[in-house]
């Protein structure tokens, strides 16, 4: 896997967690932390739900300050405990179709002495669509999202 965006499609953050792998992986995929962390402040993730395992559905709700919220539906497709995480929108769960696939993710944790080389590349399928991820702020909201996920990391 190559750390460089192809410029068409993908956008790629990396990120020196000070945390194991094994906390930051358990970040991405226990409910009850990704309410912690997801949803940069001062939006707040009031509901998580995950079936950590391929084909299956993961379901993250965001919810913006006057409480309007806004699901982000998945699926899994490939799962390496404690080192790669590799879901997309264009599923829902069970491999139904989503209504408008817009991105597919794929995450890795490295260690390094301890702490984890965290990398999301964002692979969109359209140029439209990284073009329009890039402008909702994917660097900064993303950015903030791992600081908060490392602050919640760090203490496990």
């Amino acid at each position: 896997m190559t750390n460089e965006p192809d410029g068409d499609r993908e956008l790629v953050l990396t990120r020196l967690i000070d945390a194991p792998p094994a906390a930051v992986f358990r970040c991405w995929t226990e409910p009850e932390l990704i309410t912690r962390w997801f949803a940069p402040k001062p939006w707040s993730t009031p509901r998580a739900s995950v079936d950590l395992r391929p084909g299956g559905a993961s379901l993250v709700v965001m919810a913006d300050e006057a409480g309007n919220e806004y699901p982000n539906p998945g699926q899994y497709l490939e799962i390496v405990p404690g080192r790669k995480l590799v879901f997309t929108d264009a599923y829902v769960g069970d491999w139904k179709p989503s209504e408008k696939p817009f991105f597919t993710c794929t995450l890795t944790f490295e260690d390094e002495g301890g702490k984890t080389r965290y990398t999301a590349v964002a692979r969109h399928w359209t140029r439209e669509d990284k073009e329009a991820h890039e402008k909702m702020g994917f660097h900064e909201g993303w950015g903030l999202c791992a600081t908060q996920m490392e602050a919640v990391a760090k203490a496990l």
